[in-house]
């Protein structure tokens, strides 16, 4: 087998509502080679899956819609509200979404000469996972706009919001192990050119000696 080319592996994570999905959008649009954790979730826990298999057995058939798939708001409901719940779930999805994830990277990097590749994920400080990265992008904003942020987008109620930002490391945290931070708390176009920054220091840091992973 040839050997894989080099990859830049960056992290991108912030607080729920952040912001980080846009700013994922931005860094896709500028060249980067972005991977949705959560969409590899989807992927992994659909019917016939054996993660799927794995989660109907611990949480049990209440958390399957009428298709006979997961629900998240369902699920969203008991891991947000118990934070033995929410270990017990990363315990069975991390393995599965990394593995998935590195092999996507390879692929990108031996196959399309991509070279900064970008894994969006939410947990990356809490899990430890952000380790595995050669650089991590954190996003930020007030809690104030992530809690307005949160409630129109998935219809919470005020204390549902707060859960679910609880169930988060806090921003301080993850701004302690960020290599670039980008604030989304101004106009798009202020994020945007945050962004274009950080992705132009990125490809610099390719030119650069970074340790294989």
């Amino acid at each position: 087998m040839t050997e894989i080319p080099p990859i830049l592996r960056v992290g991108l994570t912030g607080g729920v509502a952040s912001g980080k999905s846009t700013v994922a959008t931005m860094l896709s649009e500028f060249g980067a080679f972005v991977v949705d954790a959560d969409r590899l979730v989807h992927e992994i826990t659909s019917p016939g899956r054996a993660d799927f298999d794995r989660v109907v057995s611990r949480f049990g058939p209440g958390i399957l819609d009428e298709d006979g798939k997961i629900d998240r708001d369902r699920l969203g409901q008991i891991v947000f509200a118990d934070a033995e719940a929410r270990k017990a779930l990363e315990q069975i999805l991390h393995p599965g979404v990394r593995a998935e994830a590195a092999k996507r990277f390879e692929d990108a990097a031996r196959h399309c000469g991509i070279r900064i590749g970008v894994f969006d994920a939410a947990l990356l400080v809490e899990t430890g996972a952000y380790r595995d990265f050669h650089r991590l992008i954190v996003v930020r904003c007030s809690r104030e706009t992530q809690i307005t942020r949160l409630r129109e987008r998935n219809d919470l109620s005020p204390g549902q919001a707060e859960t679910r930002l609880a169930a988060q490391a806090p921003l301080e945290r993850k701004l302690a192990v960020a290599d670039y931070v980008i604030d989304t708390e101004g106009p798009l176009d202020e994020t945007r050119d945050q962004t274009a920054e950080v992705y132009s220091q990125l490809q610099r840091d390719f030119g650069q000696e970074f340790p294989r992973l």
